[in-house]
């Protein structure tokens, strides 16, 4: 059996998808989720600028690494299920953008390689299946080994107000996208993160076609069109699939903002999807639509609610709502409190309630430590159990 004290020792065609850029009053920021390479190295950075970086940067070459590892235990398993479960992750990556240079309007290759493992039989991904519970805990934390989950080419329009990409996509980088939703940073039950767990995704790592823009000072159009079935540990598969198989997710979304710099935080947005049959995905063809508002107040409370519908598609969730809150900066400039409760409605059983709080703090720039409760009542796959708790310790290290 793996435990904490072993684990302590081990120490991401012309549909728009405008992703949503990190809080800020710049122009021309760059678009994509908090996890976007570019905008994971730009977070990074602040923090911890490494003198190495300094002269790549000069040449338009940004490149980052980390890794990242997170325990889970419970004391409520099925019968014949382990009691812990941990995973780690090794990321490196980068961008390179020879076009545009000096302008909002750049161009350039984006590239993510990583290496999942698990210590234990079960990996984070699956443990809340152990529990008993319907849905998934930090996805990208599992046993998949060595994968290219990024390898597109991104290129800025109008001024920074657009952006296309085309290449191996992790859509959770442009689909319904909230600045708590980070498997890294934010909080780990995917209830509270791309869908709320009732959109059929493609795997993290599809082939497809992304861009998006500002129509006005603040409503923006995104949407996607990628592979149903790309494969990110065999590339060369994916690209046969996207071609051959013709089995596509598409989604597109029209949202408000206070500002294209506040748009992770001041946000409305609705997003509509279809997503064809997949065997991969183990999802069938269907359709949905998802809600989402969050606003920033006096620079810390991010309130927010989210929801979700879905028809015919086989999603962890027909129905779903979260809604709970952020407070940043909770004992330190880096520290963020989150608390949130989500109700789903699961197909043949009652509704599952699942409750997270989870604070992050960084005692080193270069460090991030997250603790995290999980109670989840109704567990949908364990009808002997009322209810279970799942605690969580999450560790990142960039470099």
């Amino acid at each position: 059996m793996f435990t904490q004290s072993s684990f302590l020792a081990l120490a991401m065609m012309s549909f728009f998808s405008s992703s949503l850029v990190y809080a800020s009053d710049k122009k021309g920021v760059n678009f994509g989720s908090p996890d976007a390479v570019d905008n994971q190295i730009a977070e990074d950075n602040k923090k911890s600028k490494s003198h190495f970086k300094t002269p790549l940067e000069k040449n338009n070459l940004n490149l980052g690494a980390d890794y990242s590892a997170v325990y889970l235990s419970s004391n409520d398993v099925s019968p014949g299920s382990e009691d812990n479960a941990a995973s780690g992750m090794l990321r490196i990556y980068g961008s390179w953008n020879p076009v545009g240079i000096g302008t909002n309007n750049t161009g350039g290759l984006v590239w993510k390689v990583e290496h999942r493992h698990s210590y234990t039989d079960t990996s984070v991904k699956n443990f809340e299946f152990d529990t008993g519970g319907l849905g998934l805990i930090t996805p990208p934390f599992s046993d998949e080994g060595t994968r290219i989950t990024n390898l597109y080419w991104k290129q800025q329009l109008m001024d920074g107000k657009a952006t296309v990409v085309a290449g191996f996509l992790d859509l959770t980088d442009f689909v319904d996208v909230f600045a708590m939703a980070s498997p890294w940073t934010g909080f780990m039950n995917f209830a509270f993160s791309t869908g709320t767990t009732t959109i059929a995704l493609p795997g993290d790592a599809a082939l497809g076609v992304a861009g998006g823009m500002m129509l006005s000072d603040e409503y923006y159009l995104i949407g996607s069109f990628a592979d149903m079935n790309s494969d990110p540990t065999k590339i060369a598969d994916g690209i046969d699939s996207f071609f051959n198989d013709s089995k596509y997710f598409k989604s597109v979304e029209l949202g408000w903002t206070k500002s294209q710099g506040q748009v992770y935080v001041d946000n409305i947005h609705v997003t509509l999807w279809h997503a064809d049959e997949s065997e991969k995905q183990g999802s069938n063809k269907g359709y949905g639509s998802n809600f989402s508002a969050s606003r920033l107040m006096d620079g810390q409370w991010l309130p927010f609610v989210r929801a979700g519908y879905s028809q015919d598609a086989c999603t962890l969730m027909e129905k779903s709502i979260s809604t709970g809150f952020g407070y940043y900066g909770l004992g330190g400039e880096s520290n963020n409190l989150g608390l949130a409760i989500n109700w789903g409605e699961v197909k043949g059983s009652d509704d599952q309630y699942t409750t997270e709080v989870f604070y992050i703090m960084k005692p080193l720039d270069y460090l991030e430590v997250t603790t995290d409760v999980q109670y989840i009542a109704n567990p949908a796959l364990n009808t002997n159990e009322s209810s279970v708790l799942i605690f969580g310790l999450r560790m990142r290290l960039a470099i």
